[in-house]
């Protein structure tokens, strides 16, 4: 039984922001209901790559969570769409702003028949003036600065190898609803959730949104170096680049002494990370030569038993057995699917890997009953639906 066993959440949302965040919710023990069109979530139909005939993008954001194909425009379908979402504690959706409104599913509708709905809306740049626009990854990454941000100092602008404002923003959306819901344990009372992509990115570039808004800086492409540190990027070794982040003194003195160039780090060029960062230019050579004479690998081993942070640069596999490594068993298998384990980890009341990423209506039948008869009981107690998958 997890944290927020007994918590229905309506799965209104597709794509990847709001799958994400109601995943998450659904590992925490929530009842996860994914309503989706006759065709179903667009990313049963992002592939190459797949499992089986399966889109692993799909399968890497909806396990834990049960399937009703919902047509809103039919009478039957939508009295049932609007049943869940009277019975529900928690609703998310990222349709474009006012989209639902039509349906009667949008914030005002639910909340007269549910006050306590937790109700949350993704969207690309908000319900103001920008609910005109698409809101995907993408176009955030560009508008938002972080594509300038990423890339060569002298090439073009590189998209991120995520979606990573997609996943911030399912983050973001978590936490408004956990909050939301500790609001209506207090006061019985529930509200609208507002989360948009544009403002998790703009929170989301942390460092860089600060050297602009309290600095007046408008930061600018480095390639891998960092604008305020150094050593914090690859450095090449006798075979391999290396990660290196001695961010402080004390791990710049340790970095030397590894390297055999103890001195270096009482050259007043090099002594405080304010000098380190003014004469890169001047140090990266010094570490370069001492760097070749091993390899990525054993610098590794060498330098964290010193207490320097660094890490080989990997491929997705490198990373997993790296996990496996640490002992952090990053997989874990769902009524037969592998997907990758949930990162929260709880001492009372761990995380629950119930059901695997439903197939297009799996649990429509019997959900279209339970819906269809409010005498039945909670719909983890049907039998005919019960979680057939397992930790």
């Amino acid at each position: 039984m997890g944290p927020l066993s007994g918590v229905l959440v309506a799965d209104f949302s597709r794509i990847l922001a709001g799958p994400y965040a109601t995943m998450l919710l659904a590992d925490l023990g929530a009842d996860v209901v994914k309503v989706e069109g006759p065709r179903g979530d667009d990313t049963r139909g992002w592939m190459p790559p797949v499992r089986g005939q399966t889109s692993t993008y799909y399968l890497g954001v909806n396990r834990g969570k049960r399937s009703i194909a919902l047509d809103l425009r039919e009478e039957a379908d939508l009295r049932a769409a609007r049943e869940l979402a009277g019975r529900a504690d928690v609703l998310v959706e990222n349709f474009k702003p006012g989209g639902l409104a039509r349906f009667g599913l949008d914030y005002d509708s639910v909340r007269a028949a549910n006050p306590a709905i937790v109700y949350t809306s993704i969207s690309g740049f908000g319900s103001g003036a920008g609910r005109h626009v698409p809101g995907y990854d993408l176009m955030v990454q560009a508008m938002s600065g972080l594509m300038s941000l990423t890339g060569d100092a002298e090439g073009p602008p590189y998209r991120s190898g995520i979606s990573v404002f997609d996943v911030m923003a399912g983050n973001h959306a978590v936490i408004g609803i956990l909050a939301a819901l500790r609001h209506r344990e207090a006061t019985g009372t529930g509200q609208l959730v507002e989360i948009n992509l544009l403002s998790s990115a703009l929170t989301g570039l942390v460092n860089h949104s600060s050297a602009y808004v309290s600095g007046g800086v408008v930061p600018y492409r480095m390639g891998n170096a960092h604008p305020s540190v150094f050593p914090y990027e690859p450095l090449p070794t006798a075979d391999d680049e290396i990660i290196v982040a001695a961010a402080n003194d004390g791990q710049f003195r340790k970095l030397c002494e590894v390297l055999g160039i103890p001195g270096v780090a009482d050259d007043e060029r090099f002594a405080t990370n304010v000098a380190r960062t003014a004469n890169r230019a001047v140090l990266r050579p010094l570490l370069e030569e001492r760097l070749a004479g091993r390899g990525a690998v054993e610098w590794f081993d060498l330098l964290v038993k010193a207490g320097v942070p660094c890490g080989p640069i990997q491929t997705i596999d490198g990373g997993f057995a790296m996990a496996e490594r640490f002992g952090l068993d990053p997989i874990v298998e769902v009524g037969g699917v592998p997907t990758t384990r949930n990162p929260i980890r709880f001492s009372e009341t761990p995380v629950a890997y119930t059901l695997p990423p439903p197939a297009l209506d799996e649990h429509g039948d019997h959900l279209r009953a339970w819906l269809a008869s409010p005498e039945l009981p909670e719909i983890r107690e049907l039998p005919e639906i019960r979680e057939d998958g397992h930790a």
